[in-house]
């Protein structure tokens, strides 16, 4: 992953409660496996005049010219709720969102954001809606500022914060404990060698 250190952008205001991975990218619009090829298809069912067209419904945000190219996602309550379908994510970042800032996540969106270099912020996003011009996110002083001045931080957990940061999958996150992770094997195969034996056959 692209490690995560500062964002600055419009926020693309979408502050609406239980937006689920359904209305994210519908399953139709799901027609690989790969992480690519899904970003005509985030949002669809709103974005679109029509099931399955690619007419832009003008009064839909992403289609206003303000927010082309914003990397900025605000959102409501229980953001990415619904079906644990990891394409939400691939969507949402093939289409360019970095940052999304909601008040609460549905916890496994969350954590495939994460896993995908997306930064999730739980904040009230009303603030951030009702100011003028861009947002600058920076997750090493975990911060969101206005161009007003004004400055809220979040938290975010520890794994996470370095997972992002220095641009870590879960297995690059494992491989930075090798040297822990080969003692242990090489202790444990002196007080257990009989385990490495029976592994052996």
């Amino acid at each position: 992953m692209t490690p995560f250190h500062t964002i600055e952008s419009a926020a693309i205001p979408l502050i609406r409660d239980n937006i689920d991975t359904d209305i994210i990218i519908p399953s139709r619009e799901m027609k690989s496996v790969s992480k690519t090829g899904l970003a005509d298809g985030l949002f669809a069912g709103w974005r679109y005049l029509e099931i399955g067209g690619r007419e832009p419904a003008p009064d839909f945000v992403l289609n206003q010219t303000e927010y082309k190219d914003a990397e900025i996602l605000l959102a409501g309550e229980n953001m990415g709720c619904g079906s644990s379908r990891e394409h939400a994510a691939w969507a949402l970042l093939e289409y360019g969102i970095k940052v999304i800032i909601a008040p609460s996540f549905n916890p496994i969106f969350y954590g495939n954001c994460i896993r995908n270099g997306i930064l999730p912020v739980r904040l009230d996003p009303a603030p951030i809606r009702d100011s003028n011009g861009p947002v600058t996110v920076d997750l090493k002083s975990k911060t969101v500022g206005l161009r007003s001045g004004r400055t809220f931080t979040f938290e975010i957990e520890d794994e996470a914060y370095t997972m992002l940061l220095e641009g870590l999958d879960p297995i690059d996150l494992t491989l930075k404990r090798a040297d822990e992770i080969s003692a242990f094997r090489k202790n444990d195969r002196t007080a257990r060698p009989w385990i490495y034996e029976l592994g052996n056959h």
